[in-house]
């Protein structure tokens, strides 16, 4: 009984909270959790194994890039139990839920000693239609109406510059490539098997992408030129072909053979956008990628790779995204999202950005470049300096901030022994800040460690029994109280000294103090009168300001945040 009540109180205050913040929603303050669908819950195991692939290879190291079997029912069911909004999260990106290729690529590249799948969203075979992996279109439409309702928008992943990489399982299904073996054979990991060597072979394929959509060994890569270079051995798309071409035959084929039995998978906004148009490469992805947007009202993308692509192609991407955006709200009357008025919000992956200003991105489309440099050591001790530059960079630029990080897909960067503090000083950060899923619970590694490409460790499963709940609790608190106080994330700063700032806009005002000693006062001198009742919103201590000071019996996880009791 005590638990339920606790339960009914808890969504109480988060339906209040809601209510408070969601008006105040803006891109430049977001915190969003990043989630790799197929590591996050597995809500149906009936959709496990799909399209001839294998999923156990016996070991958790050659399992490190196969599909775990997470799913849109596992979000939504978190989402229901009220998983995002006890974190505060604004935002839910989740990985690419775009058709992935069906079988395996050589893990850690000529070494090949694991198989990889594109479990992650980053390998689309087809761009019209839902991995199965994940769920149904129904499913994935009732997670994003529930986002939705909640206060939440929803990102995916967009990528203009390359296909899945063509495998033995999917030469072998749509007989685009020679290769003298069954289907049962090709869905198996290889250790001898070349990638290189299949791709060199490419002039004996029929119906794959042939060289008016993908550049070709023969054609001059420039590898110093990220225009026209390849990342990782992956197919290039010619983005700065005017070339009108035709959609390849072994799409063709597989649209003819799934027929109807595939339309619960089908993006219905696509449908139309599988024939032949009098468009070039770009205009076929851009237009199949707007699709998405169209049908479900999605609210931003994280583009993949973006100086690979030529600028005026992410430009057009951005137009017809706000033209499918618009489409939807007028389409959607009753739906909660149709009211918000934002534009469609656009980030990107630019090796190695910080939070400088790139104006020939931001003219595109692009609010940010995702950040990797924030600090993620959990230094107490002047992060403030760093906090001072990031509200400084909010405050110059109406269309650009900061996108910040401790962990992502790619970088295991945070200090996990000191997540506490780590979590204290990137949730107070100004600009947008970014959650990886699992950096709230201690999420631990994989035995992908002990591979060579030990980066697929990063992506583990979310272990729902084994979660760290002080942590937990440190990141729903933090959270909602950034959530509930924009000007944590999008106001102005005075820093005061290596401990202390003030974070200020034209209604609110909140001081910020590190490492704060329990009974010791804090001079509050000029922000507010004697006699005001001020709240420590960690604690929800109360306390009134005397001789322009103010002090607590208590503090807790080495923070203060404070401002007015209302």
């Amino acid at each position: 009984m005590r638990r339920l009540i606790l339960l009914a109180i808890t969504c109480l205050t988060i339906n209040n909270m809601l209510a408070n913040t969601t008006a105040n929603f803006s891109w430049k303050s977001a915190t969003i959790y990043f989630v790799i669908t197929d590591r996050f819950c597995n809500g149906d195991t009936t959709n496990d194994v799909n399209y001839g692939r294998i999923v156990d290879y016996g070991t958790e190291q050659l399992n490190a890039a196969t599909f775990h079997g997470g799913d849109f029912k596992g979000m939504l069911q978190k989402a229901k139990e009220g998983y995002f909004t006890q974190l505060g999260v604004d935002v839910v990106w989740m990985t690419d839920v775009y058709e992935q290729i069906h079988g395996w690529m050589t893990g850690s590249g000529s070494i090949n000693d694991f198989p990889h799948y594109g479990y992650h969203g980053y390998y689309p075979l087809d761009y019209t239609q839902i991995d199965k992996n994940y769920g149904t279109i129904e499913e994935f439409r009732a997670l994003v109406d529930t986002l939705h309702a909640q206060g939440i928008r929803v990102m995916l992943g967009a990528n203009l510059n390359n296909p899945g990489y063509p495998t033995l399982l999917d030469a072998v299904q749509y007989g685009f490539a020679p290769t003298d073996i069954t289907e049962e054979q090709a869905a198996q990991h290889i250790r001898t098997w070349s990638y290189d060597q299949f791709f060199a072979n490419r002039h004996q394929w029929k119906g794959w992408y042939d060289r008016t959509w993908v550049r070709m060994p023969d054609e001059g890569w420039d590898e110093g030129n990220p225009l026209t270079a390849t990342v990782f051995g992956m197919p290039d798309f010619k983005d700065e072909s005017n070339e009108t071409v035709k959609i390849p035959l072994f799409l063709k084929r597989k649209w003819k053979a799934e027929g109807k039995k595939n339309d619960a998978w089908v993006n219905p906004s696509s449908r139309a956008l599988r024939k032949d148009h009098s468009w070039t490469p770009t205009q076929y992805l851009i237009a199949w990628i707007a699709a998405w947007v169209e049908e479900f009202g999605i609210d931003g993308f994280r583009c993949d790779i973006v100086e690979n692509v030529h600028l005026e192609n992410w430009q057009q991407l951005h137009i017809a995204c706000n033209e499918a955006l618009r489409k939807w709200r007028s389409e959607h009357p009753n739906d909660m999202a149709s009211a918000w008025t934002d534009d469609f919000y656009m980030t990107g992956d630019f090796d190695c950005a910080d939070i400088d200003y790139k104006a020939d991105y931001a003219k595109a489309g692009f609010s940010s470049m995702v950040n990797f440099y924030f600090p993620k050591r959990g230094d107490l001790d002047g992060i403030v300096y760093t906090w001072q530059a990031y509200a400084d960079s909010v405050a110059r630029y109406t269309n650009w901030h900061p996108f910040s990080y401790l962990n992502n897909s790619y970088h295991r960067d945070a200090d996990m022994d000191n997540m506490i503090d780590c979590a204290t000083t990137f949730l107070l950060a100004p600009g947008v800040v970014q959650i990886f899923y699992g950096d709230e619970t201690g999420r631990t590694l994989s035995d992908a460690q002990y591979n060579v490409d030990s980066d697929q460790a990063f992506r583990s499963d979310m272990d729902w029994d084994n979660l760290n709940h002080e942590l937990w609790l440190h990141f729903q608190k933090l959270g909602q109280i950034r959530r509930a106080n924009s000007v944590i994330g999008g106001g102005l700063q005075r820093t005061i000294d290596a401990h202390t700032c003030i974070r200020y806009n034209d209604s609110d005002t909140l001081l910020i103090r590190l490492e704060p000693s329990e009974w010791k006062p804090i001079s509050v001198q000029g922000l507010w009168q004697d006699s005001t009742q001020l709240i420590e919103l960690y604690t929800n201590q109360t306390a009134t300001v005397k001789n322009g000071k103010i002090s607590f019996p208590y503090y807790q996880k080495k923070v203060a945040i404070i401002k007015p009791l209302k």
